[in-house]
């Protein structure tokens, strides 16, 4: 057997598993994480309560209280302070410290913490295959307890035997145990000689290979032979020896095995009858519960499993009696299968009542004390004296094909009927005689028949269960024979007949013979099986009859029913020995003919001579494939020993020299063929037949290559082994420790020899009759030694097999080249194997690779290579699965040729493989043909030498590397001389010439990488995933190789891979973007930068800068076969976020492990834009590798399954198109084709491929609730790698600022460095990152403080921001970092500059922004951070004379007041307008810096957004925009620029607030101020389009209109036709939708909200005009409000006062709070009516509500007509709705009081309004008309219209004052009247006949009201119409009768 040393260390054999990744996993320390530490949320609620309690006023502290603020903070505690902080220490200094720092502690191995890759098995697996041992099908344990009848008289034998109804067959020997008690045995004492132990078994191992629904267990039972029980004593003395046939049941064992899984309780199963006579399918029915259906019959089904059911105890009580008539086969499989038929059959049988208990369970591994069907013991055997277990023999239903590996030979005869009805005389009760002889005296009956149960072990004759009275018999005995090894013609097997008398009657002999006949065992030299029917002699047959067959007619002898034969019997045989198939025979005796050189030979019928020897043998090798398929897999081994030593010593025949090997190799790719084709069952994925296998890897070795020496081992095929006695063994696998022979040289594959003598350790095992089987079922037989006799006649004539091999492939053609390229792999490994072997027996494996070999070998090599590399070219379209499976053998071929061969040698293969397929590619783009070859190139790269043979720079010395090939010149002089400093460094980092030739496989494998990843490669997208997995794997097995563990070697390693930086540079556009999740950050590669990107970068071509924008790439035409949708422009951009997570985590691989100074230099070699390039790439590595948090793998674990199975099926979408059959045979492997051997598969082909969710997909589904512990495990991982792949970012960053340090001319990318340090604080990050993160942010900014403070100005607000967060942490390291780094960043800009404006003014923006937005900010953190910087700054004792500490205590002071408010903020976070108005007031409080009144003005639109107050939060834009408007104004004069807040008065009439007039406003030009990213042309602008997103949201359309108008002329003025062109088609669609939404839209609603009550604290008397969302009722915002104050005040303390008059605070409780709340309407004069035109106009710019209250003069709310007032309430407000906040001050308030008149006249006006809506409508609508026509003139109508007529018309008033409303009323009435008869018209056309009743019934009701009205109507006030005399001075608007009050 052949092991390579290091062979588990390649690629094949260390697939990164999951366990083998936990291994590496041990001992990770826990990452801490602020987002793990998050504080419970219950806990903190409660302290929210508590808080709400206690501070209601937002004036608690008034903004001015410096004291109470200050008080706060000098009582806090600060951080750690860090030291040397403040140290003057040179930056080189502090560069080693932070890297040492740095550099301690890390994880060693990447790719440990990198999940597994999720693939298909990998293409370079090789599985090992097993070691072929004995088969053994499914095993069950059958124990028998107890056996009791009725009448227990006398002793009862029993066998148990499996049959299978539907085959109509035994599928097992029988099993033959008593359970008879010693009394009864005592019996029985004279005719038993002391029983063996082995016959004494009472258990039973049966083994089923094809489990099906139709297998039964069958029980028989034998009496003694007697007819009176009362005699039973003396007849026992008589009988003894003779059985009869009793009584039988039998068991299905299907339903036991189902029944036993489903029954949960302890499972008895009675089987019992209820009574006699109750049916089967009652009794079925009752005793087996769960049975499951009987259709399925298919044999893979899982119903079938034998292997894992629960144990069963059975008691079985029914038997049937065993009827003389009815005891052949034939009925038995009727009775059975009626007993799954429950029919009348079965109730003809004579039940007997008895009670059986069996045990049935599964089989255990290795059970202990078990005998072999031969009485072999099976170790484990511990004590030879214990009760057995017998293994029982299988004779399977179908055929088994498994290679022969044990010594068996045995012989089965079953007697199966007698006819003696024509037979003179009496015969009767008849027993047949068996007996085995050896000759013809009656003393060689050979002692070889097994005993039967509580006998002898062996016997010299066996006798069959007698029937009583019966002439013709039907037997059913089965006698077993162990044959001798060698048979003669003399063996034969005699019959002798017998009648039994009974009755003792006087001089009757017991037995009288009745007849005899025999079988002789040979025939023609084969054995002689299967059914006879024998004439039977009356007489003992006579002289030398052995040789002869009874058929013959011997003279002289007197035969039963002349001559017929009238006794049939059945003779089987299972031997590993006789091959039992005519061509094996032959081939094998021709062979056997030439070993031992004995002519003529006798085959069958013929003779042959020697001259004729030839084409016999040359027919017989021909015939081979004529053979039975079953035979030839048993023998299989012999069979490819003997053709293999056929060309290897071609016989001499006549003296010529045969030569075979063209024959011997048809025939072997012949036999390979059908292997292949009838038992693809047992093939993996490539397609090799495990037999096949196996046979390579432990059986096959070079026959002995001198005949005349001893060989190392036991000499393999070279001597003579008579091939009918002898099996050869197995070459017995290295785990039966077997002496090394030699131990070989280290770097090259060991062979271990095998013993010496097999002979002795042979005899030793067999004698000791105990059997090895530990872990493989082998075991040794004898093996003549005579191979070391000289051969005569023969010359030694030798062969090699490998060039014998190569040489007939290259010269083979047609049907045989076919052959053997269908099954290559085979070839390929026989021919390893035998160049390994070859090299070891004649010790050349210590030689130079140069000379190993000959010329004429090498050109075979070269040329079998070369046409098979051109059939895979040229045959892949036609025939995917033989060239997938051939391209893997080559492969293969080619990694194990790397072992042996030279290396040179073996890369030229690789070359000429590599050509070919490239030339192919060139003309013809197929994805297909790539995936070949990349399955070529992984397997080639698998080898456990990669790193070695791919000559890593000089120094690299491996633990054992296979010798430097002389060979290639180039080789030597490469990989160890040169140094680094000698190869310009740009070479390692492309994939230039010399890096290639260098490294040539690593070269392959980066160049396939970047010619698929390019973004050009047509059609090759679905191969991405593929590509990637292989780098990975090949990074991946790096890692954890313990030989390139040490940080040096694995520098060289990582230097076979550094172009790898530069490929992924170029993919960078492609890859999956992960920064999408932080949209505040726009990716530095988004859509902003992309213009400047593609111009001046050398690194990127043109059409990946168009597929970047996303303009689609010119498209060649893809090939139909691939299944990807080919408008996938975009798709065909970018990568699945799995392939780009790989390649980044490559690449961070690289980055780790390559030498720095290599790097450094590198970097000064790119160009700044590469640079930035480089940049950009590590930007989205930190995004990549983000850590997700605990919650976050907790939420997945719930989505995994549905996730992985979508991706599944995507990406089995995308590679079955070009790489399907490969799937196909992994999934064959897998055992998803349930293929019978004929070869039809299991259901159609598409199922084939989806099948896959049967094996694939269940474990998955197992597993998909994790445990507890394996999130906190996976946690922890994902943990470590974000730590760990964010320090190798840094690390990265630090060699880049070095570079920059160096070269000082790439400034300009040191932003791009601080883009990404930002963007990882951004991120989850771990603490330990941070503090190093802050390090080299502390670092950076000491040596470049200009580029924060001048060139990067929005960097430092981000900087800012990020440092502050930080300062907030929960976890100390973090914050005692962040703070100092935060000082730091003060003082430096103090000392650049002697003010530190800029950082002050960034610090408090980003403090209030991050106040406002942040949900988890706690104050109590921040507080101690400022504590430490203000413990800096009094430590600091350079700056001691400076204003700096004044300077910064007066900031943290600053920061400490915005803090105060946002822990008031956190208060109210419960109450959001309260919030807002907080929010509002801290803005206000700002009006002197518009950077932080900007920062909070979004603060509120963000808040509003949240609560979907969109109007709200649009006018919080505007204000922003106009703010910013004004100081752009001032700053610069641009036409097209809005002029300050003036601009904005259209959109909102609050704007004006924002102006910058007042005095104390900052001019924009000082330091520091408006320099934030929104005070520039660009920010207005994206705050207004926000604004326009956030009107059209709200539905405002109109608004919308009014912000496109401001900045229409900025677009036009900047000529953006694009952007004008959006614009546009948004305004469309806004007018759009004012037309198609008119009458539909809705605002909002409006309450007046008074609160009374000191318990509201400043709230107290306030009243407000609150905004609700439209549709909102009275009784919701009531509930809200009173739900809310109730919470936080007690629910008994609040009250809603219920009506809307003015409230008396003096007689409210004054312990209580009140809250009023009014449903108000906007109101308009009636001048402003006519410009309120739309629904938009009225709901709009409203700054007046009113409500009405109506009440009586003595304090009533309701009264009569005429006594009944109105109270009108109009509201005034502070601003206009909408507005920056959702509830407005009242700021004015007024009150109109109507007359009871004046409110007759306003019903009446409203109601005649209704009349006319109703009737003008378009389209009518009738049931509405009818609605107010019916209030109108219906009679019943209380205090309707003529009531108000009788109660104000009917006279004239008194006072001259009201004349005029008399007047107007009347006037109203008038026109009421009209409008009731259009109504009335129009009603009459809408009707249908069925309302004309109800029509006349209206008319009947109008004219008799406007009979009534008609006097009231008329009547006129004389007074009124008089001439007007004089003017009355008077008579203005106030002096009317109307009590109007002014009210503040």
């Amino acid at each position: 057997i052949v092991n390579r040393k290091y062979h588990k260390l390649g690629t094949g054999f260390n697939p990164n598993t999951l366990d083998k990744q936990k291994e590496r996993q041990r001992g990770l320390p826990k990452q801490v994480f602020e987002s793990d530490e998050l504080p419970d949320p219950s806990s903190y609620q409660d302290d929210q309560d508590d808080l709400k309690r206690r501070s209601m006023s937002i004036d608690d502290t008034p903004r001015g209280s410096w004291a109470c603020s200050i008080f706060d903070l000098k009582n806090s505690q600060p951080d750690a302070l860090l030291p040397h902080l403040l140290d003057r220490v040179p930056n080189e200094e502090i560069d080693r410290h932070n890297e040492e720092q740095r550099k301690g502690n890390r994880h060693r191995e990447l790719f440990a913490l990198h999940p597994v890759l999720d693939e298909e098995e990998p293409i370079e697996r090789h599985c090992v295959p097993d070691v072929p041992k004995e088969h053994f099908g499914q095993r069950l344990l059958v124990k028998c307890l107890s056996l009791k009848f009725e009448i227990e008289i006398e002793p009862i034998f029993a066998s148990l035997a499996l049959y299978d109804v539907k085959e109509k067959k035994k599928i097992s020997e029988n099993f033959f145990f008593d359970l008879n008690s010693e009394q009864t045995k005592s019996l029985l004492r004279p005719h038993i000689q002391t029983a063996a132990i082995s016959t004494l078994a009472r258990s039973a191992v049966f083994s089923i290979t094809y489990p099906s629904q139709d297998v039964f267990l069958v029980i028989k039972n034998k009496e003694k032979l007697e007819k009176l029980r009362s005699q039973s004593e003396q007849f026992c003395q008589r009988l003894g020896r003779y059985r009869m046939p009793f009584a039988w049941t039998a068991i299905h064992l299907m339903n036991i095995v189902n029944s036993a899984g489903s029954l949960e309780r302890d499972t008895e199963l009675e089987m019992g009858l209820p009574e006699r006579k109750g049916s089967w399918s009652e009794r079925r029915n009752s005793s087996i519960v769960g049975r499951r259906s009987l259709e399925r019959t298919t044999s893979g089904d899982e119903s079938c499993n034998l292997t894992s059911f629960r144990p069963a105890t059975l008691t079985v009580t029914n038997f049937f009696k065993q009827e003389g008539d009815r005891l052949s086969d034939e009925d038995l499989y009727k009775f059975l299968a009626d007993m799954r038929r429950p029919s009348s059959v079965l109730r003809r049988l004579r039940p007997i009542t008895a009670q059986l208990k069996i045990d049935i369970s599964p089989a255990p591994e290795n059970p202990h004390y078990c005998l072999t069907p031969e009485l072999l013991q099976v170790k484990p055997y511990p004590d030879s004296r214990v009760r057995p277990t017998r293994e029982i023999l299988e004779f399977p239903a179908r055929d088994i094909y498994v290679p022969n590996t044990k010594y068996r030979n045995l012989l089965y005869v079953n007697p199966q009927s007698l006819n003696f009805a024509n037979r003179q005389g009496s015969a009767r009760n008849i027993t047949v005689k068996v007996q085995f002889m050896n000759g013809e005296d009656p003393s060689n009956a050979m002692p070889v028949i097994f005993g039967k149960s509580s006998c002898a072990e062996f016997a010299k004759e066996a006798y069959t269960a007698v029937v009583y009275h019966n002439r013709s018999p039907d037997f059913h005995d089965e006698v077993k024979i162990k044959l001798p090894a060698s048979l003669t013609d003399h063996h034969h097997i005699l019959f002798t007949f017998y009648h039994v008398s009974c009755q003792q009657k006087q001089n009757t002999p017991l037995e009288t013979p009745v007849g005899y006949t025999w079988i002789p065992m040979l025939q023609n030299g084969r054995l002689r099986t299967g059914h006879f029917c024998l004439p039977v002699s009356l007489e003992k047959p006579p002289q030398s009859y052995s040789v002869l067959s009874p058929d013959v007619p011997l003279p002289g002898m007197k035969w039963v029913d002349n001559h017929r034969g009238v006794f049939n019997v059945e003779v089987v045989s299972v031997s590993t020995i006789h091959t039992q198939d005519q061509y094996l025979d032959k081939f094998f005796a021709l062979v056997h003919a030439l070993d031992e050189h004995m002519f003529p030979v006798r085959i069958g019928d013929m003779r042959i001579m020697e001259n004729n020897l030839e084409a016999e043998l040359k027919a017989s090798i021909a015939a081979l494939s004529s053979s039975q398929l079953e035979p030839v897999v048993r023998f299989l081994h012999l069979l490819l020993d003997k053709l293999v030593l056929l060309v290897v010593r071609p016989p001499v025949i006549a003296g010529q020299i045969v030569n075979l090997s063209q024959a011997s190799f048809e025939a072997m790719a012949s036999i390979v063929n059908r292997l292949h084709k009838y038992l693809d069952t047992s093939q993996d994925m490539h397609g090799r037949n495990s037999l096949l296998s196996s046979y390579i890897h432990y059986v096959f070795r070079l026959p002995n290559m001198d005949p005349n020496s001893p060989s190392p081992g036991p000499g393999g095929l070279g001597g003579s082994v008579h091939y009918a006695t002898m099996a050869r063994s197995a070459v017995r696998p290295a785990s039966l420790n077997l002496n090394r022979s030699r131990s070989l040289s280290n770097s090259n594959p060991d062979i271990s020899g095998t013993p010496t003598s097999p002979d002795d350790e042979v005899r030793s095992i067999i004698g000791s009759k105990a059997m090895e089987r530990s872990g493989n079922r082998m075991s040794s037989h004898t093996e003549s030694a005579s191979f070391l006799q000289t051969l005569t006649g023969r010359l030694p004539t030798k062969k090699l097999f490998h060039e014998e091999l190569a040489l007939q492939w290259v010269v083979s053609s047609g049907s045989v080249r076919e052959g053997a390229l269908q099954q290559a792999w085979f070839f390929f490994e026989l021919m390893v194997k035998s160049i390994i072997h070859h090299l070891y027996f004649t010790d050349r494996l210590e030689s130079p690779r140069k000379n190993r070999f000959p010329e004429r070998f090498m050109d075979d090599i070269t040329a079998l290579v070369s046409t098979i590399a051109g059939d895979i070219v040229s045959r892949f379209q036609k025939d995917l699965e033989l060239v997938e499976r051939l391209n893997a053998s080559l492969a293969f071929f080619l990694n194990d040729l790397l072992s042996v061969m030279d290396r040179g040698f073996v890369f030229s293969l690789v070359k000429t493989y590599w050509k070919q397929v490239s030339t192919k590619l060139y003309a013809l783009q197929n994805p297909t043909l790539e995936s070949l070859r990349l399955d070529f190139l992984r397997i080639v790269c698998s080898h456990e030498h990669y790193v070695t043979l791919n000559l890593p720079c000089s120094l690299l010395t491996p633990p054992a590397s296979p010798s430097p090939s002389v060979s290639s010149a180039t080789s030597q002089s490469s990989g160890f001389s040169t140094h680094v400093q000698d190869q310009k460094i740009a070479n390692m980092f492309e994939l230039s010439v010399p890096f290639r030739e260098q490294h040539y496989l690593a070269g392959l494998v980066l160049t396939e990488l970047a010619l698929i990843l390019d973004p050009e490669a047509d059609g090759m997208f679905g191969l991405h995933k593929k590509v990637i997995s292989v780098v990975h794997n090949l990074l991946s097995s790096h890692d954890s190789d313990p030989r390139y563990a040490d940080p040096e070697v694995k520098a060289r390693v990582a230097m076979l891979y550094l172009p790898l930086i530069g490929i992924v540079m170029e993919t960078l556009p492609q890859l999956h973007d992960f920064t999408e999740s932080h949209n505040q950050w726009g990716r530095p590669g988004g859509p902003g930068t992309e213009e400047q990107e593609a111009e001046g970068n050398s690194m990127i071509s043109q059409t990946v800068a168009m597929a970047i924008a996303g303009t689609s790439v010119p498209q060649m035409s893809r090939p139909s076969s691939f299944l990807l949708n080919p408008q996938a422009t975009r798709q065909h951009g970018t990568f699945s976020p799995e392939s780009s997570r790989s390649l980044l985590i490559c690449l961070l691989w690289v980055l780790k492990n390559a030498d720095e100074m290599v790097l450094q230099k590198w970097f000064t070699d790119l160009s700044v834009s590469q640079l930035n390039r480089l940049l950009d790439m590590l930007y989205l590595c930190v995004s990549c590798f983000e850590y997700k948090g605990k919650k976050a793998f907790e939420r997945m674990n719930s989505l995994t399954f549905k996730k992985s199975k979508d991706m599944k099926a995507k990406l089995e979408e995308a590679i079955l198109g070009s790489i399907g059959a490969r799937q196909e045979m992994v999934r064959r492997s897998r055992g998803q084709l349930e293929r019978s051997p004929s070869g039809s598969a299991f259901g159609s082909q598409e199922n084939l491929r989806w099948r896959k969710d049967m094996t694939h997909w269940r474990q998955n589904s197992e597993k998909m609730d994790k445990t507890r512990a394996e999130l906190e495990h996976e946690a922890l991982i994902d943990g470590n790698l974000a730590t760990e792949a964010n320090l190798i970012i840094l690390d990265t960053l630090e060699i880049i600022v070095q570079t920059v340090s160096v070269t000082e001319s790439k400034e300009s990318i040191l932003g791009g460095v601080l883009k990404v340090l930002l963007h990882s604080m951004a991120c989850n990050q771990s603490a330990l990152y941070l503090q190093h993160c802050f390090a080299t942010q502390r670092a950076l900014v000491s040596k470049f403080p200009e580029l924060l403070f001048e060139e990067e100005t929005e960097q430092c607000a981000d900087l800012c921001l990020r440092l502050l967060r930080n300062c907030s942490s929960s976890i100390s390291t973090i914050r005692a970092h962040a703070s100092a780094s935060l000082y730091l960043l003060m003082r430096q800009n103090f000392e650049i500059g002697n003010n530190f404006a800029r950082v002050k003014m960034q610090v408090t923006m980003s403090l209030s922004s991050l106040v406002g937005t942040s949900q988890n900010f706690n104050e109590e953190f921040l507080r101690r951070s400022l504590k430490t910087i203000l413990t800096y700054a009094e430590e600091d004792l350079e700056l001691r004379e400076t204003t700096f500490p004044d300077q910064v205590q007066d900031l943290v002071f600053n920061l400490h007041m915005i803090l105060s408010d946002t822990v008031k903020m956190k208060e109210h976070q419960e109450d959001p307008e309260m919030l807002i108005d907080l929010m509002y007031r801290i803005a206000k409080g700002y009006q002197t810096s518009p950077d932080l009144r900007l920062t909070w003005l979004q603060n509120m639109a963000g808040k509003h957004s949240e609560r979907n107050n969109h109007a709200e939060a649009a006018q919080c834009l505007v204000h922003s925009a106009a703010l910013v408007a004004e100081y752009l104004s001032m700053l610069e004069d641009r036409k097209y620029l809005p002029v300050g807040c003036v601009t904005f008065q259209n959109i909102s009439s609050n704007v004006l607030e924002e102006s910058a007039v007042s005095d104390d406003v900052v001019s924009p030009d000082e330091e520091g101020i408006c320099s934030g990213k929104y005070f520039t042309e660009a920010g207005l602008v994206g705050l207004l389009e926000q604004a326009a997103a956030s009107f059209s949201m709200a539905g405002m359309y109109e608004a919308v209109n009014e912000v496109y108008k401001v900045l229409i002329p900025i677009h036009e003025a900047n000529r953006d036709a694009k952007k004008l062109a959006t614009i546009h088609g948004k305004l469309q669609e806004a007018f759009g939708k004012i037309v198609h939404q008119d009458g539909k839209r809705m605002f909002g609603t409006y309450f007046r909200v008074g609160f009374y009550g000191s318990k509201f604290g400043d709230l107290d008397e306030q009243e407000f005009v609150y905004k609700e969302p439209a549709i909102t009722k009275l009784a919701e915002i009531s509930h809200r409000l009173e739900g809310f104050y109730g919470e936080r005040f007690g629910e008994d303390q609040v009250e809603v006062i219920k009506d809307s008059n003015p409230v008396d605070k003096c007689k409210l409780d004054p312990n209580k709070a009140f809250i009023q709340i009014t449903y108000v309407e906007p109101y308009f004069d009636t001048y402003e009516m006519k410009d309120r035109i739309t629904y938009f106009d009225k709901n709009y710019n409203l700054r007046r509500f009113v409500y009405c209250t109506p009440f009586t003069l003595d304090g009533r709310a309701h009264g009569d007509l005429h006594e009944q007032y109105k109270r009108k309430t109009i509201l005034t407000t502070s601003h206009a709705f909408p507005y920056i906040k959702t509830r407005i001050n009242i700021i004015h308030k007024e009150e109109i009081i109507s007359m009871p008149i004046e409110v007759a006249i306003e019903d009446m006006q409203k109601k005649t309004q209704e009349l006319a809506f109703a009737t003008h409508q378009d389209p009518a609508d009738a049931k509405m008309l009818q609605m107010v026509l019916q209030g109108s003139v219906g009679t019943t109508v209380n205090q309707g219209p003529l009531e108000v007529a009788q109660v104000f018309l009917s006279e004239i008033p008194s006072d001259p004052k009201l004349y005029r409303h008399h007047n107007k009323l009347r006037l109203c009435f008038k026109d009421f009247t009209k409008r009731c008869e259009d109504a009335l018209r129009k009603n009459k056309c809408l009707i249908g006949p069925d309302q004309k009743e109800y029509q006349r019934e209206l008319e009947r009701n109008y004219h008799r009201l406007k009979e009534a009205l008609q006097p009231l109507t008329n009547r006129k006030i004389p007074q009124l119409y008089k001439p007007v005399l004089q003017v009355n001075s008077h008579r203005d608007s106030f002096s009317r009768m109307s009590l109007r009050k002014l009210d503040m």
